[in-house]
């Protein structure tokens, strides 16, 4: 029986790839639980429009991650944060401070998009890459000024 699995299945396949397995496996399983659907000409027809509007929306998604990229890309943004003596912040700069930070500047980023290679303890300037998509990351400067 061939049937198009309409999710990922562990050890069987991708979403939306066209698989041959037992009658028994794919009628009391895969189409019971709605992990697949026979294949059918009108059925393949259907997947192929949502393989390629999926395809369209990826494609925008990196184009406007590219563009945003161009905004970001070596910018500098302030943060300002309590400190003690010798520089030493009370504490340490967090992704959603530098999240704050841009969004207060016109950027929708959230806190899981930004990356800091080491704790930021010390007043002063860090670079911070922001994940903007799977393939493009911007790189932005933080300044850390005493409160």
């Amino acid at each position: 029986m061939k049937v198009i699995l309409l999710q990922d299945v562990k050890g069987l396949g991708k979403e939306g790839q066209v698989v041959e397995v037992s009658d028994g496996y794919g009628r009391n399983f895969l189409l019971k639980k709605k992990m697949a659907k026979e294949s059918s000409v009108a059925n393949l027809n259907e997947v192929k429009l949502k393989q390629g509007a999926r395809a369209e929306h990826e494609k925008r998604a990196y184009e406007a991650a590219l563009e945003l990229k161009e905004k970001l890309d070596g910018k500098t943004f302030t943060l300002k944060m309590k400190s003690g003596e010798g520089g030493k912040l009370y504490g340490a700069v967090t992704n959603q401070d530098v999240a704050d930070e841009l969004k207060k500047n016109g950027f929708e980023i959230e806190k899981k998009q930004v990356v800091i290679d080491s704790a930021i303890k010390n007043i002063g300037t860090c670079g911070v890459r922001i994940k903007l998509h799977p393939k493009v990351s911007a790189n932005v400067n933080v300044n850390v000024e005493a409160l």
